[in-house]
């Protein structure tokens, strides 16, 4: 089989409410805006790990799809107060240091920094959408 030369370039989250979204991935985690563009009461905001430019994380709209029915905006609306429609796992080289300039802004903590018995160090936060982000000890 021969490799393909294929990178990550987005990543969608849902976001229900913008400004919320974008105070929490620039102010709190540090990311930069990229991209921020609105189509009636909609919005799309693209960011990512500063200096990074990318892959990035588009916050956007959960139903703005026109195939989705209203059942299923329904469905997804169930999921994400619940936490789990969807996940996104950043990394970083000072665990513990992150977990706390994040619990200091008063963001929703999901699990404290424990070491997992698969060998990874991480904790996990909600952001504004209920989106669950975990973080990774790199």
């Amino acid at each position: 089989m021969t490799a393909m030369d294929i990178s990550i370039q987005h990543s969608f989250l849902p976001q229900t409410d913008p400004d919320a979204s974008l105070a929490f991935y620039r102010d709190v985690l540090g990311f930069e805006v990229l991209n921020d563009v609105g189509y009636g009461d909609m919005r799309w905001i693209t960011v990512a790990p500063a200096g990074k430019g990318g892959p990035s994380i588009v916050l956007a709209p959960p139903a703005a799809d026109p195939g989705i029915t209203e059942d299923e905006k329904s469905t997804i609306a169930e999921m994400m107060a619940k936490g789990t429609y969807a996940t996104v796992v950043l990394s970083t080289s000072d665990l513990d240091g992150i977990f706390d300039r994040i619990q200091a802004t008063g963001a929703e903590v999901i699990q404290e920094p424990i070491d997992q018995p698969y060998g990874v160090r991480d904790c996990a936060f909600r952001d504004p959408a209920g989106n669950h982000v975990r973080i990774n000890q790199a």
